[in-house]
């Protein structure tokens, strides 16, 4: 993947960007901002300095069969996860990053290609989610998508060779993988919002998509 060029961030009345220094450019950029901004008392803030790391932004999707009434969630290693102190092998829906000038639901049927080599049918936008407001700009578009699981039910290992990607897709059934979120068992916080989503709303998605 080639290094990303960041978004210049908007200007907005309640906040004044004084200055702007990339402190390192890799993969992602992290941005040294000094800025001020309106405190809640109607003054402006002293300046602050902050660390930004710009990663832009990002898709997700529930991938749902409904008539298996069975989710595709994917398997891959996390070193985060290994530094945060638990196991970093993380169940979780397939997402990734938008490329330069791609529109969200093109970047998830792509997304959803490489990592778990199915197509999707329908797709309904959920919501926008900041994944870590105190550090980072990515923003992340989640959509409930239709899907058809193959009949033979495996879907083994996929992922984008350039990117050293190493996934393992399996398909679980719907009220499994709610388990999985409403027990608390999913760290990964996409994932837990998607199926938490799913368990409110599958009824009525069952019903919908349940007509050609």
């Amino acid at each position: 993947m080639r290094p990303r060029t960041p978004v210049p961030i908007p200007a907005h009345p309640d906040a004044v960007v004084e200055s702007e220094q990339h402190a390192w450019t890799g993969r992602h950029t992290v941005d040294l901002i000094r800025f001020r901004h309106r405190r809640f008392d109607g003054a402006m803030s002293a300046p602050r300095t902050w660390e930004l790391w710009r990663r832009g932004r990002a898709v997700g999707l529930v991938p749902y069969d409904p008539v298996a009434d069975a989710v595709v969630l994917i398997e891959q290693f996390r070193l985060p996860a290994l530094a945060a102190g638990i196991a970093p092998v993380l169940v979780e829906l397939p997402a990734g990053l938008m490329e330069p000038g791609e529109d969200p639901e093109t970047a998830m049927r792509r997304e959803l290609a490489e990592e778990t080599r199915l197509a999707c049918g329908r797709m309904e936008h959920i919501g926008g989610y900041l994944l870590s407001a105190g550090s980072s700009d990515e923003l992340l578009d989640l959509y409930v998508g239709e899907i058809r699981i193959p009949p033979e039910g495996t879907l083994g290992l996929a992922g984008a060779i350039d990117e050293g990607e190493d996934i393992r897709a399996s398909v679980w059934p719907a009220d499994k993988a709610i388990e999985l979120a409403l027990s608390g068992a999913t760290p990964n916080s996409v994932t837990a919002i998607g199926l938490l989503w799913l368990a409110a709303k599958r009824a009525d998605l069952r019903k919908k998509w349940s007509q050609p």
